[in-house]
């Protein structure tokens, strides 16, 4: 199994401040998209500290398999899916403590799409808020995530039509996040991957841009690095209205 990986990150054409982050590590095997939210610093601060303790807990717990890190929760034995819901845990924590220690964070708080590839033909992803992973397959493209947003929940409950939800004055109002509160539910996938499959993971700077379609033709007719070049230019041609972040893996 070899996987072509690639991430980039832009201010978009709207904001002053980018607040999304992201990890590209293919020594974990390990890749993390965060979109920061909350006033002066706080979204910032949130995505650079969600994907900094995501790495060093992924790390920490390959390093030593036979440690015991949480109850029920040791890296031997565990599924990555589980140490990727762990390390978001722990990332949430630490989110949360330092907003009680600095008022002027106090909200802060961070979405959080997250995947790790192991070497048996297992994608495992994890995600809190509305960033996305799709799986690009065969010319076809299928969101692995669920959004936890009020519109993608009034939308899988049959209230609004999915083509209002782009348009809809509320689509930005997501229902869970990581850091705004001491605990979160967290969503975990696990896909079996194969040849020639692209995985792409992104803020919604891009899908909010970007329509599925166009997404698929970028991502399935260019390597890793020039589809997220293309993407983030195809999001700011469209507006740039966020920052957008793209991280796209290609299973070789």
């Amino acid at each position: 199994m070899k996987i072509e990986s690639y991430g980039l990150t832009d201010v978009g054409k709207k904001r002053s401040r980018n607040e999304d982050s992201f990890l590209v590590s293919p020594e974990l095997n390990l890749y993390v998209v965060a979109d920061g939210m909350g006033g002066h610093s706080g979204g910032e601060y949130a995505s650079r500290l969600a994907v900094a303790t995501m790495e060093e807990v992924i790390q920490s717990m390959n390093l030593d398999p036979d440690a015991t890190v949480i109850s029920g929760v040791n890296s031997e034995g565990t599924e990555y899916g589980d140490r990727l819901k762990h390390a978001i845990d722990v990332a949430g924590q630490k989110i949360y403590d330092q907003a009680l220690y600095e008022p002027e964070l106090k909200g802060m708080g961070t979405t959080i799409t997250a995947m790790v590839i192991d070497e048996g033909g297992k994608a495992f992803v994890a995600n809190v808020g509305d960033s996305r992973v799709y799986l690009v397959r065969s010319n076809n493209i299928e969101q692995i995530t669920d959004d936890h947003s009020l519109v993608s929940e009034q939308m899988r409950a049959g209230l609004i039509r999915e083509s209002d939800a782009k348009k809809h004055k509320l689509k930005n109002i997501i229902t869970r996040s990581v850091g705004y509160q001491e605990e979160v539910e967290i969503d975990l996938h696990k896909i079996d991957y194969k040849t020639g499959d692209v995985f792409v993971l992104c803020s919604d700077g891009l899908t909010n841009m970007v329509d599925d379609t166009k997404i698929l033709e970028i991502a399935s007719g260019n390597d890793p690095e020039q589809a997220c070049r293309t993407l983030i230019d195809q999001a700011n041609q469209n507006g740039g209205d966020d920052n957008v972040t793209v991280v796209i893996c290609k299973v070789l």
